[in-house]
């Protein structure tokens, strides 16, 4: 079939994301201190430009790409907060619906330009996610013990203020034990992430254990810090849980990004574990209250 009888829009608007694909990789090349990154960077960005000039050609017009400035600036922003590799993997999730309408025009296109876009289908599919693959961060090795300290504090230290909801109104005592509490845990936690990296030749001890204590205690101190900004129990706790469901969409968000699978998923999963808990401590928080008379509202 003739090229004519193709969409120009659609067609436009590839051009136009091939285009941006292009110049967001260029871009972060030329911030990029690390070689090989840059030199990735690079690869990606040439691989785009071809994209962009094989699209163009599909065109009967003359087409000149606009990219968006706050696309860019966002990108430039989630590079420095969340780092090179979350950024691009976040960036490529749109590809498997861009393999799907390339394939879908296959069929229209003439012989020759069908065997350039099947050549494209395969870099997009396979070259690319080589290409990420190749991008090193040293922080990306030692995630799952940041992930670790993350996950058990914000799962532990709700639970010790809920817990606290049944056996006291002063929310110092309350912000105080949390932080007693989450600084030994922290410890311990750092102790076992030094153990475990022990038994594995991947991990370097030291670094293992730091990632996972200091992920460990600024998540206590985060959820502390109500606390000491209210008198009252309740909005204390809630004020901490709010920041306890950030933090929990924050790093189940970034390993969904990074592991390729369901960002719901996963951050209802992390929700569900911190809710239990808290429901499961104030329970129990309640009950030892009202054993040993020193519920805060027994009269």
């Amino acid at each position: 079939m003739c090229n004519e009888q193709l969409d120009e829009k659609l067609i436009a608007k590839f051009a136009l994301d091939e285009f941006t694909d292009h110049t967001i990789y260029k871009e972060l090349s030329r911030r990029e201190k690390d070689e090989n990154n840059r030199a990735t960077l690079e690869k990606l960005s040439d691989m785009e430009y071809f994209h962009y000039e094989f699209w163009r050609t599909l065109l009967s017009s003359n087409f000149t790409p606009q990219i968006s400035k706050t696309q860019l600036f966002v990108v430039k922003v989630m590079r420095v907060i969340f780092g090179l590799t979350f950024t691009l993997k976040l960036f490529e999730r749109h590809e498997k619906e861009t393999i799907r309408s390339y394939e879908n025009i296959l069929q229209k296109l003439e012989e020759d330009k069908s065997q350039i876009l099947t050549r494209i289908i395969n870099e997009e599919r396979e070259h690319e996610n080589y290409f990420l693959s190749q991008i090193n961060e040293s922080i990306l090795k030692y995630m799952s013990f940041i992930v670790l300290g993350l996950a058990d504090a914000i799962i532990e230290i709700t639970g010790v203020h809920a817990g606290f909801l049944g056996v006291t109104s002063s929310t110092l005592i309350a912000g105080v034990a949390g932080l007693v509490v989450g600084f030994a845990a922290s410890i311990s936690m750092a102790s076992a992430a030094y153990l475990q990296a022990k038994q594995s030749l991947s991990f370097n001890p030291i670094n293992s254990s730091v990632m996972t204590g200091i992920s460990y205690l600024g998540a206590v101190s985060l959820l502390a810090l109500p606390y000491f900004f209210t008198s009252n129990m309740l909005v204390a706790f809630l004020f901490s849980l709010c920041l306890a469901i950030l933090m929990i969409g924050y790093f189940t968000i970034y390993g969904a990004v990074l592991r390729d699978e369901s960002i719901t998923k996963e951050f209802i999963t992390g929700l569900s574990l911190t809710i239990g808990t808290a429901i499961g401590a104030f329970l129990f928080g309640e009950a030892l209250g009202r054993l040993f008379g020193i519920h805060p509202y027994m009269t």
